[in-house]
């Protein structure tokens, strides 16, 4: 559904960095800021529904909503095996940036957020721009852009302009509608990950106000106030806004604690109820392993993105084959179907092990594996009911 564009690092264990664009742009809005951030991260960048080359949003009803944006989003990480990352989002791209950062905390690593808000005013003059673009097309909207982009004395790129003129009427006009009924304020105190807000204080689309809003509703966020910039303000101000991400995204403070880490790992694979039990039994004797094991296995190892976890599933449901450790293969068989395997490669990932372990190691195995899938189905019936 989005097309994207990858630029590796020169390091093969860079983490990966989400750019996302901002409404009527496409991925060469961040070409000011590219080659200075590829030097330390994997870039992914991507386009709108309808804006470069990605595919338009077929016409509503229903119309998609901020979430659906940010599934297409989620899908597209899936389907390139990137776990964790750091996101930096421009206007409706930052919004996803929040969404994904408030409802999947264990996967996004840092924030940056670019003139951008957690909501964008009342509905109507969004509603009012969607009508005239299906009625009108493009062009009188794309014509007005540089108005609500940058500061009168600045020159709109040609490039921007151009790319502007070619979004589908249709997928600009239901992303103004998700502007309209978008308010993320009571979910903003649920972002973790350490958040940069940058705003541009001649942004007329979203003014310093809305930064501020975000800064005091997420934890510790910071917030830098650009002079001299309008609502692209990575464009119009190209090496302030370089340096001020540069000393985000590559400061330690962008790798959340590992305690912080390691418990959203460990309840993302194991389960809420497993994870909820364990702290509940915990006591003073057993508190350092505890602490340990959520640190160390589950923020140090699982934490990291180098591998995926599918592929760590299968690492770990073989280690626990090896070991004869039934209990822990029984809750790792779970966590490997949380994890998007299949009791299909489950069962393939046993019968190697029958090969490398031993025939009386996967038989006990299978028995285990077999109990685990079943009541995993059946917790998820009853969660569906």
């Amino acid at each position: 559904m989005l097309t994207h564009h990858l630029t590796p690092a020169p390091t093969p264990t860079a983490r990966t960095l989400v750019l996302a664009p901002s409404l009527g742009t496409t991925v060469a809005l961040w070409n000011p800021q590219l080659a200075a951030l590829a030097a330390h991260f994997n870039i992914l960048r991507w386009d709108l529904p309808g804006h470069g080359n990605s595919p338009a949003w077929p016409p509503p009803p229903p119309g998609p909503t901020l979430e659906t944006l940010a599934t297409h989003l989620l899908d597209l990480l899936e389907e390139l095996r990137i776990d964790t990352f750091g996101y930096a989002g421009i206007s409706l791209g930052g919004a996803v940036g929040t969404w994904l950062a408030a409802h999947h905390p264990d996967r996004v690593e840092s924030l940056a957020l670019l003139c951008t808000s957690a909501h964008f005013g009342p509905p109507e003059p969004w509603l009012e721009r969607a009508g005239t673009v299906r009625t009108k097309g493009i062009g009188e909207v794309a014509d007005s852009a540089p108005n609500r982009w940058f500061t009168p004395a600045f020159d709109a790129p040609e490039h921007l302009l151009a790319d502007h003129h070619r979004v589908d009427p249709e997928s600009y006009a239901a992303c103004c509608e998700i502007l309209a009924g978008l308010d993320l304020r009571p979910e903003l105190a649920r972002v973790t990950a350490p958040t940069l807000v940058i705003a541009g204080r001649d942004d007329v689309a979203t003014p310093p106000s809305h930064a501020r809003e975000l800064a005091d509703g997420i934890r510790d966020a910071q917030l830098l106030e650009l002079p001299r910039a309008g609502h692209l303000a990575n464009v119009e101000q190209p090496d302030d806004v370089t340096k001020a991400l540069l000393s985000h995204l590559t400061s330690s403070r962008t790798r959340p604690p590992l305690r912080r880490t390691g418990e959203a790992a460990r309840r993302a694979v194991l389960g809420d109820t497993h994870v909820d039990r364990a702290a509940a039994r915990t006591t003073p004797f057993t508190a350092r392993f505890q602490d340990f094991i959520t640190r160390y296995a589950w923020g140090e190892i699982w934490g990291d993105g180098t591998l995926d976890r599918r592929t760590r599933s299968v690492i770990t449901l073989t280690a626990l084959v090896a070991g004869g450790h039934k209990d822990e293969l029984a809750l790792h068989v779970q966590g490997a179907l949380r994890n998007g395997l299949t009791p299909d490669e489950i069962g393939e990932v046993l019968l190697q092990c029958a090969v490398y372990c031993s025939v009386p190691a996967a038989n006990s195995a299978f028995a285990v594996a077999e109990r685990a899938v079943i009541e995993y189905a059946a917790d998820a019936d009853q969660k569906d009911n």
